[in-house]
């Protein structure tokens, strides 16, 4: 069964963009990406003694169990060289499940939907590029509505077109 799936990633450490475009190419062994959003400079949040983050939301369809892409995930992410080091400290790459389709996971590894994924700006702006109508499974409302409850704060601003990031007819993507 394929499920569509909704990820968060983000950089702040190195060549940001080239850290997604590889973070984009890599989920390419996880389902397929059906589509990125553009890419936003998001100030950071929690720990704040760190270089601003490049973030962008995608859509995957996989046939993988939350589990399974959560292992994944992890996979690239220690590919690409993050070391957790420092809880919400720097890091080349960060990737996060969003939702899952309406699935709901409460484990002591995984949560889904993403327990932080109302209060974080740098996340909703992205996914309601490109998910604006998707409802969250817990609270009953859309994507576009959690953005438009946030308060004002947290700066996002868009710095790349999603058109440039966007997977190309035959499945691989413009990002390289």
């Amino acid at each position: 069964m394929t499920n569509l799936v909704y990820l968060s990633l983000g950089s702040n450490v190195g060549d940001r963009e080239s850290n997604l475009r590889q973070a984009i190419r890599l989920l390419e062994s996880q389902g397929q990406v059906v589509s990125v959003s553009s890419v936003y400079e998001t100030e950071p949040v929690e720990f704040t003694d760190q270089p601003w983050f490049l973030n962008c939301a995608l859509a995957l369809e996989t046939d993988q169990s939350p589990p399974q892409l959560m292992a994944g995930l992890l996979n690239i992410e220690q590919e690409m060289g993050r070391r957790r080091l420092q809880k919400k400290g720097p890091r080349i790459i960060d990737m996060d499940i969003l939702l899952f389709g309406d699935a709901i996971v409460n484990t002591p590894e995984l949560t889904i939907p993403h327990p932080a994924i109302a209060q974080r700006r740098f996340v909703l702006e992205p996914l309601a590029e490109i998910a604006p109508e998707v409802r969250h499974p817990v609270w009953k409302r859309t994507i576009q509505e959690l953005l438009e409850a946030l308060p004002a704060g947290q700066t996002v601003r868009r710095v790349a077109n999603g058109r440039d990031w966007q997977p190309k007819t035959e499945g691989r993507f413009k990002a390289e």
